[in-house]
């Protein structure tokens, strides 16, 4: 058998930061595992960054695929909970004043789910073409990743899942002063979250001040799609998602969480 040594790309800081968090969950839980915090963190820490399969980390770490499975799940829901509310977020661009927040949505890729409501394949989003759940992400005017959502079924439209999880927080901002750029498929989502003006129909042309709006909100919007790139780029995780769709909710919170964590470093 060949044996070789391999590197992780991360600061060694950023994996002590992890175990630090696994190491109070423990305490707090009142229970031992046979793999140290600091493995598990790295074997979070592979997952997440290098997309490394669970059998990978099962056999690295010399334990059963199940257990690998459960250090995995468990360091998720650990990570996850540390992610911020987006209330909270809220309140702190209130109090920075912060020009606009960013809002975007963004499909992660998923293995195809036998999840029908009727006839429709829930989890295919045809807008994208393959199956995937829905993420609604919000940045700072410079496109860092502020909060994420829970995810949603493919097939969901931006607009719907931004209603459900994103304006009842980002409405009253709005009324603070701190309104939300948002792209066209965010069109009809309410007082405070601006978007570019669709064309009219026809042979009419917008005219010169509201082109130059659409100009700016573009521009600006680029920012955000900067932004979820880097966080799926870094993160590779989010390339591709083979465990069950519903976790892309924790692991995206957890890649929230890692890059918020690796800047203090």
């Amino acid at each position: 058998m060949l044996s070789y040594r391999a590197s992780l790309d991360v600061p060694r800081a950023l994996a002590q930061a992890v175990a630090a968090l696994l190491f109070a969950h423990r305490a707090r839980i009142g229970t031992r595992r046979v793999l140290g915090c600091f493995a598990q963190a790295v074997l979070l820490l592979r997952f997440v960054r290098q997309r490394a399969t669970v059998a990978d980390l099962a056999r690295d770490n010399t334990i059963s695929l199940s257990s690998a499975y459960r250090y995995l799940h468990e360091a998720l829901d650990v990570l996850a909970d540390q992610a911020p509310e987006l209330s909270d977020v809220v309140a702190d661009a209130v109090h920075r004043g912060t020009e606009h927040p960013l809002l975007d949505g963004t499909l992660i890729a998923t293995d195809r789910v036998h999840d029908r409501t009727g006839q429709r394949d829930r989890w295919y989003s045809g807008k994208h073409g393959h199956h995937g759940g829905l993420v609604q992400v919000l940045t700072d005017p410079d496109g860092r990743p502020l909060w994420v959502s829970p995810v949603e079924p493919g097939c969901t439209h931006d607009l719907t899942a931004a209603r459900i999880h994103a304006l009842p927080a980002l409405y009253p901002a709005a009324r603070d002063g701190v309104p939300t750029l948002a792209d066209k498929a965010y069109t009809g989502a309410g007082a405070g979250i601006r978007v570019p003006v669709r064309r009219p129909r026809g042979s009419q042309v917008l005219d010169a001040g509201t082109r130059g709006w659409n100009t700016y909100v573009n521009a600006e919007r680029a920012l955000v799609e900067h932004g979820i790139a880097h966080l799926k780029t870094r993160w590779r995780a989010l390339d591709h998602v083979s465990l069950c769709p519903w976790r892309i909710t924790v692991i995206v919170a957890t890649a929230l969480v890692l890059s918020r964590l690796e800047n203090l470093y």
